[in-house]
């Protein structure tokens, strides 16, 4: 969990990802000689904060995303949401700006957001949860589990992967948009046109921690049917354990798929977790192991 953690505590939120590509960058370069196979990457002009893998003949992308959710400075030090954080009184936030490092927590004035602190940040600063990771013989809980752990997947599945994609996408938490042209430049180079989205969803009255990785069949997003239950039918064959997850709301970087100009077969498959977009995210272990384990067998048969 050292790599997990090192990633939680890098300041990355939307729109500011390129911290979380530099890291990448750094442990690719590092770590690819031990990979299976040697990825082709791309990334640069072109790409903005973007970066993708590309291994063997691939048929099928596993995208996950950069960004965090996080805080923009405004005025006398009032501040506005990145995404859709949590946004409780005392809960503390972190960032620098060119006078030094920024510690203070939320306080609300007038049905308005603000951090306390003893002067003026400089406007247009972005700002993050303070990170407490904790992790314990069950259980991993710290902010940006969604999707530092989702993004960490990616790289367990990078060790092993012989054919495949792995798409490391950007402003997933506050609209997205990034994967329209990356999916676009997936499918006109390497022809491939579907998809798994390495993401983080919720613990719900019919999704609970412990009982494997969810397969979302739906969120805000609906995702093709015949392509759904094909990965369904593979993880029912593989015996390791999973969650069958519907939602009405919530959506991920397969609805930028979705709503792209391409063609695209996407489905939703990661561990759920408790205590969304605040400071104490909580995702079982058993969770982790099972979302890796699937998608190692996912992108064998798909």
């Amino acid at each position: 969990m050292k790599l997990l953690k090192k990633m939680c505590e890098i300041h990355a939120p939307a729109g500011e990802e390129f911290a979380m590509t530099e890291f990448l960058l750094q442990y690719i370069e590092k770590n690819q000689n031990n990979w299976k196979v040697k990825p082709t990457l791309h990334y640069g002009k072109g790409f903005q904060d973007n970066l993708i893998l590309v291994f063997g003949k691939p048929t099928t992308a596993i995208f996950a995303h950069l960004d965090s959710i996080g805080f923009t400075v405004k005025y006398n030090n009032e501040i506005v949401k990145i995404g859709g954080p949590v946004t409780n009184e005392g809960i503390i936030l972190v960032g620098t700006d060119s006078e030094g490092k920024i510690e203070g927590k939320i306080i609300k004035k007038d049905d308005k957001l603000f951090i306390d602190f003893d002067r003026d940040i400089e406007r247009g600063t972005s700002l993050t949860f303070k990170v407490d990771f904790r992790n314990s013989e069950e259980f991993v809980q710290s902010c940006y589990m969604d999707n530092r752990l989702g993004v960490w997947n990616a790289l367990e599945v990078a060790k092993t992967l012989e054919n495949g994609i792995i798409v490391f996408s950007s402003w997933e938490e506050h609209g997205g948009g990034s994967v329209g042209y990356l999916g676009k430049f997936i499918q006109e180079k390497y022809g491939v046109m579907q998809a798994l989205i390495s993401d983080i969803t919720w613990i719900t009255e019919g999704v609970k921690h412990g009982k494997g990785c969810a397969i979302s069949l739906r969120d805000s997003g609906l995702p093709r049917k015949s392509y759904v239950n094909r990965i369904v039918e593979i993880a029912k064959q593989s015996n390791i354990p999973f969650q069958l997850e519907v939602e009405d709301a919530g959506g991920s970087d397969g609805n930028g798929l979705q709503k792209s100009d391409y063609p695209w077969n996407w489905c939703f498959v990661g561990a759920p977790e408790d205590n969304v977009h605040s400071p104490d995210e909580k995702v079982h272990k058993k969770d982790i192991e099972s979302m890796v384990k699937l998608y190692r067998e996912l992108l064998k048969k798909l």
